[in-house]
């Protein structure tokens, strides 16, 4: 079911990379340019085919592989589970944490904190979500420090034995050191109810903005110590190529993919499954 899903997602890129098995090897670098792997990775890749015998699209597949498989953050066994998620605006990052509150409802009991106190009605669009999911939601109302909404759904969370507290967080641009500040001081929170601070410090990024999304996911990782990737709007784009620059570049796991709007549509990120599905 998965993997069909991830093919429907990635139908747009599969179109460039299905040509690969008939292509020569300047036509496999345009290819990968094409596809928004940029020029350093291209050049990685190419340096490896030309230098290993074999199936020319066998060894693509085994070099796009080893560039995503990046380790995944170490999660301690302490509950509550505590995620917290950032993005700029128009990431989709609302609708993320409530395809991963979906996720992880299937295994424990999960909370959601309304940490979005910006944006008008942010809170009732995640009361909707959580809804549908079938989880609990500590509400805010807009203008209330995101910072002791956080405090309060921890608490709830450790008085009543809760597995995973799921943080969403108000959208903001990595040019707004202000607003960059209210999530610093969110992580603090955290780190005051558990000292290891949150287990996953996850930030959306928009697939179809490709490689350009790479400098403000590099200010939100240095500001506030993001440890994981999910890219959303993957079933929007043909840049399949720039999940190899962004998570390299950064240093840093994708650990889902959004393939589609339902609650459902939250895969989580397998180097070999994704490859296989990019291959068609």
């Amino acid at each position: 079911m998965f993997i069909n899903k991830l093919k429907t997602a990635l139908s747009k890129a599969a179109v460039l990379f299905a040509r690969v098995k008939a292509a020569s090897l300047d036509s496999i670098e345009e290819l990968l340019l094409q596809a928004d792997v940029g020029t350093t990775y291209t050049s990685i890749i190419m340096q490896h085919i030309k230098k290993t015998e074999g199936d020319t699209p066998e060894i693509l597949k085994r070099e796009i592989i080893n560039l995503l498989s990046l380790p995944k953050p170490h999660i301690e066994s302490v509950k509550p589970l505590i995620i917290m998620v950032s993005g700029v605006n128009g990431s989709g990052k609302t609708t993320t944490v409530a395809k991963l509150a979906y996720c992880y409802s299937k295994e424990g009991t999960v909370i959601l904190a309304s940490g979005d106190t910006y944006r008008d009605a942010a809170h009732e669009q995640l009361e909707i979500w959580a809804c549908r999911a079938g989880v609990e939601v500590v509400g805010s109302q807009k203008g209330q420090d995101a910072g002791a909404v956080v405090y309060d759904t921890l608490s709830k969370a450790m008085t009543k034995n809760i597995d995973t507290v799921l943080i969403d967080t108000a959208g903001r641009l990595h040019t707004r050191s202000d607003l960059l500040e209210e999530l610093k001081k969110m992580k603090r929170v955290i780190t005051k109810r558990k000292l290891t601070g949150p287990d996953l410090n996850i930030l959306t990024i928009d697939a179809t903005l490709g490689q350009n999304s790479i400098q403000q996911a590099r200010v939100f990782t240095e500001a506030i110590g993001i440890n994981g990737l999910i890219l959303t709007k993957c079933d929007g784009t043909a840049k399949g190529g720039a999940v190899i620059p962004i998570c390299n570049e950064l240093k840093l796991p994708i650990l889902y993919l959004g393939v589609g709007e339902n609650i459902e549509d939250l895969i989580e990120f397998d180097p070999q499954t994704f490859v296989d599905a990019l291959f068609g």
